[in-house]
């Protein structure tokens, strides 16, 4: 059979292909099979080892109980999307019609697939900045797209101006923001999504937002794209309930655009889980109205926990990185006297017990040279879980 179509595009968007042809495991499967066999401390996939709040998971066991357990509507619950729209109301002063203007999806991940699928052409431009999650590219090639990047340097990880207006071209069609970012953790500055929204206007680009560490920022605010002036009528905001609520399972994600962008999208993720989730949406409507004591707790605590890990990444012997917000610390092996992190990180279940996840599995193989050295850690564990990872890290020195 011709090995050849689409897949493959996927494949070799999302760095997987190799000179053979055949693509490889995702990183995070590579390294969390390494856990496992290894027995390490897995801090290498960001996935939350503990419950969110118990009011979430009450209305979800709630729901199921009453019986809400067949097809949702196909743009979610009327609850949840009017949620959503009062979300975006209370906490960024955004109007959202929650009738034509929200959609919720499986997920953020199929947001996301949705929106590109819709609106890219074979041909089209769409930019990301990189270091990338690695579906963005996957995602781009597949619709036919061509990934362009703009870098996000060590240590303070901010675009040089330059670089990003050279990026957009008349071929531009989408400008794909992560903020907070993932792996980095950087909150874009305001002045960063302004050059943005400028950029986009000139080249008639779509802005489509990835902010599902929204509520996780520790000093920085988040400043939503669709917020500044000019954005909202070329904007897709997407977000999710995952990383906030700890229910990574339960992939709720939702997005909120313009009617006419709404629309193009619907059409497309009709036709890939049509609708999902039916019990858990509830769930989420009654997360997004919590108190604003709790998104503040949940973030103190996310903070605390990167506290702990970064010290103990410091005393090993690391340069670390501070992130804005999310899930992830970046650390430098380099003082360590290791230059190839990837090397480092296949072998530091061995030297320490622990896993983390080069940087350079977000980052184009050509592009790679300034963040050879760099690896992510996930800090969204118990605490008793890093406090071991720490101490473990301890086995490390640094070379005399």
């Amino acid at each position: 059979m011709r090995q050849a179509g689409p897949w493959l595009r996927a494949a070799e968007g999302a760095m997987l292909l190799g000179p053979d042809g055949i693509p490889a495991p995702t990183v995070f499967a590579e390294m969390s099979a390494l856990a496992a066999s290894t027995g390490a401390i897995n801090l290498g996939q960001g996935f939350p080892d503990q419950d969110g709040p118990a009011e979430v998971l009450e209305a979800a066991v709630r729901a199921i109980r009453d019986g809400v357990n067949q097809y949702p509507p196909g743009r979610g619950t009327a609850d949840l999307r009017t949620a959503v729209a009062e979300h975006q109301q209370r906490w960024y002063g955004l109007d959202v019609d929650p009738e034509r203007q929200v959609l919720v999806t499986a997920g953020a991940t199929e947001a996301l697939a949705a929106t590109l699928l819709a609106l890219v052409e074979p041909g089209d431009e769409v930019i990301t900045f990189e270091p990338f999650y690695d579906a963005y590219g996957a995602l781009v090639r597949l619709a036919g797209g061509t990934h362009v990047t703009v870098p996000l340097t060590a240590p303070d990880f901010l675009p040089d101006e330059d670089t990003l207006r050279a990026a957009f071209t008349d071929r531009t069609r989408v400008v794909l923001v992560n903020t907070p970012h993932n792996p980095t953790g950087r909150v874009l500055p305001d002045e960063v999504l302004r050059t943005i929204v400028e950029l986009a206007t000139r080249y008639d680009a779509v802005i489509v937002t990835d902010e599902v560490y929204e509520h996780l920022t520790f000093t920085v605010p988040h400043t939503p794209m669709a917020t500044l002036p000019g954005a909202a009528e070329r904007t897709v905001s997407i977000s999710s309930a995952g990383k906030t609520f700890s229910t990574t399972g339960w992939k709720i994600g939702w997005l909120t655009a313009p009617p006419t962008l709404v629309d193009a999208i619907t059409t497309v993720k009709q036709y890939l889980t049509f609708v999902n989730g039916a019990p858990f949406q509830p769930a989420v409507a009654v997360g997004l109205r919590l108190p604003d004591a709790v998104f503040a707790g949940i973030a103190a605590e996310l903070a605390a926990k990167h506290e702990l890990l970064a010290s103990g990444l410091r005393s090993a012997g690391f340069d670390v990185m501070r992130p804005d917000g999310g899930y992830f610390v970046i650390a430098d092996t380099a003082p360590l006297g290791y230059d190839d992190a990837r090397a480092f990180c296949l072998e530091l279940p061995a030297l320490a017990g622990v896993v983390g996840v080069p940087v350079s599995a977000f980052v184009r193989p050509d592009h790679a040279a300034g963040y050879r050295s760099l690896v992510r850690f996930a800090f969204c564990k118990r605490r008793s879980v890093l406090e071991d990872a720490a101490d473990r890290l301890a086995r490390l020195h640094a070379p005399s």
